[in-house]
């Protein structure tokens, strides 16, 4: 009789076995020199390759940016002057937003994910209680308390190189971005049209990550980043092979092929077929992992005779 309520129990679990997605057995290589896929809702790491290692992440800092000013709570829809008085490295930023002109905070924020525009982050920061040092003190402080160790900010736009993250990082702040719907309602949407004031004029911005306009992808919430120290990146909360996933590349050569590592993830996880990566994209990313390598060797030494210098 005791035997009964266990085979009971155990055929109820026979569904949800035969439901569970396996990941793949085989490997997909990818051009980014460093990656990992998760699926959000049960937390298996699906992908990891460097996946601890820091890079510099471009606009992909533009997240934690927006994420540090809901956090503020200050009005969304309170019109803000364009003003980059105070953040370091905007003196040559090209921008179509006027200093002066006015929009609303919450059409900043659309501008800084969408169409990662600089100018907009910048002025997000200026606004912020406290100015720019504050803003930097409240991102770093944000990103500890996320766990992010392998993580540290200057500036609010990604455009120094030392902004530094980890792909392993970067899927705490997009999971923690799942508490912020507005940020997945902005970041994702295709295009936007934004009407300025002081004077008025009208713009038009379309996303910077094309995959949002392609069938078959279900983006929930992405931002791209790119400078030459940081290569191409790409972070999306989206879907792959009935999953909701949180996906991260950094330091991808080639303009497109953060998108393409993307596509080839999504393929091996749905089907195990493995796709090619072009040599020059895996040449590149050789060099950059022996590169990222050579410098963590220097540290390491510079630490060692620190230590053996101490009286």
């Amino acid at each position: 009789m005791k035997i009964l309520p266990l085979l009971g129990g155990l055929l109820l679990l026979l569904p949800s076995l035969a439901n569970a997605k396996a990941v793949p057995k085989t490997h997909q290589p990818l051009a980014a020199a460093s990656a990992m896929l998760v699926d959000v809702k049960t937390g298996e790491v699906l992908y990891a390759d460097h996946a601890d290692e820091s890079h510099p992440i471009a606009s992909v800092s533009k997240l934690l940016t927006v994420l540090v000013v809901l956090d503020a709570q200050q009005p969304l829809n309170e019109r803000i002057d364009v003003n980059v008085d105070g953040v370091p490295g905007m003196d040559n930023v090209v921008s179509r937003l006027r200093f002066g002109s006015t929009l609303q905070r919450k059409e900043a924020i659309a501008l800084a994910l969408m169409a990662s525009e600089n100018r907009a982050a910048a002025t997000l920061a200026h606004h912020y209680p406290g100015g720019f040092p504050a803003f930097i003190k409240a991102m770093n402080h944000k990103a500890k308390t996320l766990g992010m160790t392998h993580s540290h900010f200057v500036e609010p736009t990604g455009l120094s190189s030392q902004n530094v993250s980890s792909a392993s990082d970067l899927i705490k702040l997009l999971k923690a971005t799942q508490k912020y719907p507005l940020m997945g309602q902005l970041s994702s949407a295709k295009n936007r049209s934004v009407t300025l004031q002081k004077p008025r004029y009208s713009l038009a911005f379309y996303n910077t990550n094309p995959l949002v306009n392609k069938k078959g992808w279900k983006i929930h919430l992405t931002k791209t980043g790119y400078t030459d120290d940081a290569g191409h990146c790409l972070v999306m909360l989206t879907e792959m092979a009935g999953r909701q996933v949180a996906f991260v590349v950094l330091d991808a050569f080639g303009k497109y092929t953060h998108i393409a590592d993307a596509g080839r993830l999504k393929q091996w996880l749905s089907t195990g077929k493995v796709s090619k990566v072009p040599a020059d994209a895996l040449a590149y990313k050789a060099e950059k992992q022996q590169q990222t390598q050579q410098t963590a060797n220097n540290l390491e030494q510079g630490d060692s005779i620190s230590a053996t210098a101490q009286p």
